[in-house]
């Protein structure tokens, strides 16, 4: 068994979290991840409404009766997201750990705080990681260049940004970007962090709720199928290489590119149907890390995890003691 600070304070058996993803943080994935001891989260947006979330939480309870939390991501959209209805229905169903991404967290922390809920805000530099701090959130995700999504634009990788966030933070550290081994896990906590986040690993399992080719992809590709896009509207963003994103990269080129000029081939709706639904994977954009030329196999939730552990612990056990002596 692995203890750390993370461990302790937001009460989960193991320093594994499966950060919220939209279209695939649904009950089918959360509820095995939170029975393997990890702690998975709910993505609230991937929910057409705020009563659907509350659903969706009820769902995932009937499942298990372990810790899970929901992600809240704060991000500029097309159709306005009544927040505030999100937050209240998180509040409402007695969530207990809050992810939150995007914009600063600050104006839904007064009433988290207020339900005792914890909130682990995901940062892309050490500045906005501290900013956070400084508002007061329990925990920060510090996302490495190498994560799937949105890494910032300052393209620093996990080697360096979690020990610079170490070095300064004094709440505990989810190491987020580029991890899906048992190796993984004992360097970030060498580096100063108290639990990892997957999401790409955690896409390639049993229960994940996105169609077989998705996963067989995940397992086929290496850590080079992975493109860039959006940095020119500076809205950076690491997704799977297919002809989608070739696409997008391209016309962003273009001296006079506006995100109008690739909107519609960067739907999410567009991604969620055709790619993680139906499995045309060159038909739309989807989310995938460097971390993907780490998996090797799609196994059930619960194998990732206990293996992930086994790993570490082997690791830990046959280093340390050569340094001790």
């Amino acid at each position: 068994m692995i203890t750390t600070r993370f461990t302790q304070e937001f009460g989960v058996p193991h320093p594994l979290v499966c950060g919220g993803m939209t279209g695939v943080g649904t009950a089918e994935l959360v509820a095995p991840v939170a029975e393997s001891g990890a702690l998975g989260f709910l993505t609230a947006l991937s929910q057409p409404t705020p009563e659907a979330l509350a659903a969706e939480i009820t769902r995932t309870r009937s499942m298990t009766d372990k810790p899970f939390g929901v992600n809240l991501t704060i991000l500029p959209t097309r159709n306005p997201v009544p927040y505030d209805e999100y937050r209240a229905a998180i509040v409402e169903s007695g969530i207990k750990i809050v992810e939150t991404a995007g914009s600063s967290p600050a104006p839904h922390l007064p009433d988290f705080k207020a339900a005792g809920i914890k909130v682990i805000h995901k940062a892309t530099s050490v500045r906005h990681a501290l900013s956070a701090e400084r508002k007061g959130v329990d925990a920060i995700s510090i996302d490495g260049f190498e994560c799937a999504g949105h890494p910032g634009e300052d393209d620093v990788p996990g080697l360096i940004l979690i020990p610079a966030a170490a070095k300064v933070l004094t709440v505990p550290i989810v190491a987020s970007g580029g991890f899906a081994t048992g190796g993984g896990l004992v360097a970030a906590l060498a580096l100063g962090a108290d639990a990892i986040n997957m999401g790409t690993r955690f896409m390639a399992t049993d229960e994940a709720p996105v169609h077989p080719r998705v996963k067989e992809q995940l397992v086929a590709n290496d850590e080079r199928d992975t493109v860039i896009v959006f940095r020119e509207f500076r809205n950076t963003a690491r997704v799977a290489r297919n002809t989608i994103s070739e696409q997008i990269r391209e016309l962003g080129a273009r001296p006079d590119a506006t995100f109008a000029d690739v909107a519609e081939l960067a739907s999410g709706a567009r991604g969620r149907e055709q790619v993680l639904e139906k499995g045309n994977l060159d038909d739309g954009l989807w989310w995938a890390g460097q971390s993907q030329g780490l998996i090797d196999e799609i196994a059930p939730v619960r194998d990732v995890v206990d293996t992930i552990l086994a790993e570490a612990e082997q690791m830990m056990s046959k280093i340390l003691p050569g340094y001790l002596e």
